[in-house]
C-alpha cells in the first residue's frame, strides 16, 4: 500500500495545476457570472490529453488508470469545479465509446472526443426516471439498419453544445434488461433541445432537456450489444461518482487553500486569524476530513482499477463521503472569510454554489446509502467490505 504519487502521476499533477492555475482560474468567475460555457479552454485541456484520460490509447485516448484521473481532476476543480465537472462528464463518454463501439464506430468518434475537438454529453436521466433510472421510458425500436429513437432526456450536461449523445435507451422491454446503448451525432434530424436551465451553480456549463422524435440512428452506432445498455450505464457511473467525488475533494482543498491565505491577511481585535485557537481547529478539522475523502476516493480509484468485487460499493462509499465532505469543507471555508465568503470577489461563494449539485448527481447520496446497505446485508459481505 503506497499513498505517493509515483513519478507520472507527479508530472500530471504538476500539468493539470499549471493548467488550472493559468486557463481556469483567472476565468472561472466570469464563466460562472455569463453562464458561458468555455468549449475552446476545454479543447485547450484536450491537447493536454484531459479529455480522454482512461479511454483508449487505440483511439486516442491516453489510457490511464482511474487513479491517474483522479490526479488530474482533483487539481483542475480546485480552480473551477463546474468545468471541470464537465471534462469529467466528458471523459466518461468518451470511455464508453472507446470500450463499447464497434471498432470503426470508435476509430472515427474516439480521436475527436479524446482531444477535445468534439464533446460528448451522457443521457440517462429523464423526467420521470432519476433515481429510478431503470424504469426510463425513451425507447429505440429497430426499422432495417437504424434505430428510430423517441423519447426525452432531462439534466444533460453539454446539451446543445456537444457534437454527440450517449444515449440509454429502451430497446426490449421493461427492466433494466430492456435498455441498450446508442451513440448518437447531437445534430441528427429529430433532436430538439429546451431552454437552457437557470442553476444554482456548474454555470459554465449549459444544462438542458433534449427530446427525439423519431431520430433515425444508424445500427452501428450500438455500444456493446442490445440489453447491455444499463451494465454500461453503471459501468460509466462508477468512474463517475468518483469523478464526481473528486470534483468535491477539489473545490474543498481550493476552499481550504483560501481559507488558510485568509487567515494570515485578516485582522480582528489587532491580532491575525490565524492567531484564535477556535478557527485554528476548524482549519485542523477541515483539513483531517478532507485528507480522508481525498484517501476514500483513491481508494475507490484503485478498486475499480484492479476490478475488485465490490469496486462499486467502494465507489458509492467514496462518492457519498467526499461530496459530503466536500460541501461542508467549502461551507465552512466561506464561515472564515465571513462577509467577504458571500460576495463574488473572492472565490467561496463560486465554490459553494458548484460543490452543492455534486450530492445529488450521478446517483444522489440517499442511494449511494442503498447501495452500500444492501450490499453489507448480503451473506458473507462482512468479508469483503472491510
Amino acid at each position: 500500500m503506497n499513498f505517493e504519487l509515483n513519478e507520472e502521476q507527479s508530472a500530471f499533477q504538476q500539468a493539470a495545476r499549471n493548467f488550472a492555475t493559468n486557463e481556469l482560474a483567472p476565468r472561472a468567475a466570469e464563466w460562472d457570472a455569463r453562464g458561458h460555457f468555455p468549449k475552446d479552454v476545454i479543447a485547450q485541456a484536450g491537447a493536454l490529453g484531459f479529455c480522454g484520460l482512461y479511454a483508449d490509447s487505440a483511439y486516442g485516448g491516453l489510457g490511464l488508470s482511474r487513479l491517474d484521473a483522479t490526479v488530474v481532476f482533483e487539481e483542475l476543480a480546485a480552480a473551477c469545479p463546474s468545468t471541470a465537472a464537465f471534462i469529467t462528464i466528458h471523459n466518461m463518454a468518451t470511455w464508453m465509446v472507446t470500450a463499447f463501439a464497434r471498432q470503426d464506430v470508435a476509430s472515427r468518434w474516439g480521436p475527436m472526443l479524446a482531444s477535445g475537438q468534439g464533446l460528448a454529453s451522457y443521457c440517462l436521466t429523464e423526467p420521470g426516471a432519476g433515481s429510478d433510472a431503470a424504469s426510463l421510458k425513451t425507447t429505440a425500436r429497430r426499422d432495417g439498419d437504424s434505430y428510430v429513437l423517441s423519447g426525452s432526456k432531462a439534466f444533460i450536461s453539454g446539451a446543445g453544445s456537444t457534437d454527440a449523445l450517449v444515449v440509454m435507451c429502451r430497446t426490449g422491454g421493461p427492466g433494466a434488461a430492456g435498455i441498450s446503448a446508442l451513440l448518437v451525432g447531437a445534430d441528427s434530424p429529430g433532436i430538439h433541445y429546451g431552454k437552457k436551465e437557470e442553476k444554482m451553480g456548474w454555470n459554465s456549463q449549459p444544462t438542458r432537456t433534449i427530446s427525439f422524435d423519431h431520430v433515425r440512428v444508424p445500427v452501428s452506432h450500438l455500444l456493446g450489444q442490445e440489453g447491455e445498455g444499463f451494465k454500461i450505464a453503471m459501468k460509466g457511473l462508477d468512474g463517475g461518482r468518483i469523478n464526481i467525488a473528486t470534483c468535491s475533494v477539489g473545490a474543498a482543498q481550493g476552499a481550504l487553500t483560501a481559507a488558510q491565505r485568509y487567515m494570515h491577511e485578516r485582522r480582528q481585535f489587532g491580532k491575525p486569524l490565524a492567531d484564535f485557537q477556535a478557527l485554528q481547529f476548524k482549519l485542523a478539522d477541515m483539513a483531517t476530513e478532507l485528507v480522508a475523502a481525498r484517501q476514500m476516493v483513491r481508494l475507490a480509484a484503485s478498486r475499480l482499477d484492479h476490478r475488485h468485487p465490490d469496486a462499486a460499493t467502494y465507489c458509492a462509499m467514496a462518492k457519498r463521503l467526499a461530496t459530503d465532505i466536500g460541501f461542508e469543507v467549502c461551507n465552512q471555508a466561506l464561515q472564515i472569510h465571513g462577509g467577504y465568503g458571500y460576495i463574488r470577489e473572492y472565490p467561496l461563494e463560486r465554490l459553494l454554489r458548484d460543490a452543492r449539485v455534486h450530492q445529488i448527481l450521478e446517483g444522489t447520496n440517499e442511494i449511494m446509502r442503498v447501495i452500500v446497505a444492501r450490499r453489507m446485508l448480503q451473506d458473507h459481505a462482512t468479508e469483503t467490505i472491510r
